[in-house]
């Protein structure tokens, strides 16, 4: 039996390699095959879990459409699984590789595990793709692993046989929790080596396709106003690879005082930024999962989030775009921070407790036997 784990961009990367190494561990032939969708954000990822890929593929042109990104996939993976004789295929979340290879696996008629499985916005144009993406993958799937049991509702909900979903926490928690015990001297040597040993600091990432344009300048401007009017206050944004959003970010915040624009940094040094940051401001999906386990205030900068665990907790506060509400959760989270209220939480560990990728490899498992 040799299983398929497959990821194309870092966030993937970051949720799928528990997985990989805790089937390594288990005995099982595995396979971790990389699309090649995100080469230079997974690198340092892949060289933290000192885990490199068994195969590279290679989907991605210059300029390429969503379609033509897809169909690319479609015909890569396709002669991957034509080559490789696989008992079954592991995907993560909603990406087009992930996409890609749940619709490949099927036409190959091999079974698909879909690694956080269930969630939703019940919005199709956000995220977008990803929502589409991700209903499409549940309808392919042979098991469903399910993050909460939030996520295992909705699964159920469109008549997913409940014996195919298995709740089992989210990998980005194993993740977590490998770096913060494993890393804690390299991660406090990160905020150093970036100039943030003592700074509060507000951590903000943005990239998502449906706020690129006039819903990103006003965050901005909105984050820029703030600054002005609270002098001790510090940005720090680490910049996004797309060309869009970076212009967007050097037009609104480019020399401005006490905003630091970095590049894209590795997990390990995210993970540190994360971890000392006052508050955060984001519409990353992964961010909301990560931010209840260092007990971060989180506000998501989207009108929808498939991640409403974080909101019922109390980690995370969905402000959209919009200048009023965003300035309004800024003060109040910055007044918190300077104030030293701890955050509290109605649900300290809302995406798991760190062991989600041993239950998912023994389900495959059992699986495989049935």
């Amino acid at each position: 039996m040799r299983i398929c784990v497959i990821f194309g961009t870092r966030p993937e990367a970051i949720k799928v390699l528990p997985i990989y190494i805790r089937f390594k561990e288990l005995g099982v032939s595995v396979d971790l095959v990389h699309s090649g969708q995100h080469h230079e954000l997974t690198e340092p990822v892949l060289k933290l879990f000192n885990t490199p890929p068994d195969i590279t593929l290679d989907v991605m042109r210059e300029g390429q459409s969503l379609s033509s990104l897809t169909a690319r996939a479609l015909t890569v993976l396709g002669e991957l699984f034509e080559s490789r004789r696989y008992a079954s295929v592991i995907v993560q979340g909603d990406t087009t590789t992930a996409f890609a290879a749940a619709l490949s696996a099927f036409y190959h008629k091999l079974p698909v595990g879909h690694v956080e499985a269930g969630l939703r916005t019940f919005d199709r144009y956000s995220p977008f793709p990803e929502e589409i993406n991700r209903k499409i993958i549940s309808s392919i799937a042979t098991i469903h692993f399910a993050p909460t049991a939030h996520a295992e509702s909705n699964l159920l909900r469109e008549n997913v046989d409940p014996t195919a979903v298995v709740v089992t926490g989210n990998t980005v928690i194993d993740a977590l929790r490998w770096v913060d015990e494993n890393h804690s001297t390299s991660m406090e040597k990160a905020i150093f080596e970036i100039g943030l040993q003592g700074v509060k600091y507000i951590l903000l990432t943005t990239h998502r396709r449906e706020n690129i344009g006039v819903p990103m300048r006003n965050v901005l401007r909105t984050v820029r106003e703030f600054l002005i009017a609270n002098r001790t206050a510090v940005l720090v944004l680490p910049l996004h690879k797309n060309p869009a959003v970076r212009q967007i970010v050097l037009e609104v915040l480019e020399g401005q005082d006490r905003v630091r624009l970095i590049e894209a940094q590795g997990y390990l040094e995210f993970c540190a930024l994360l971890k000392h940051s006052a508050f955060l401001i984001t519409d990353s999906g992964g961010v909301q999962e990560e931010a209840p386990y260092f007990r971060k205030r989180t506000l998501v900068i989207r009108e929808t989030t498939e991640r409403p665990e974080a909101v019922t907790a109390g980690s995370a506060i969905l402000v959209g775009t919009n200048p009023e509400r965003l300035r309004s959760a800024m003060d109040a989270a910055w007044n918190a921070a300077v104030g030293g209220r701890p955050l509290e939480l109605v649900d300290c560990s809302p995406f798991g407790d760190g062991y989600a990728s041993d239950r998912i490899c023994k389900a495959m498992i059992e699986n495989a036997k049935n």
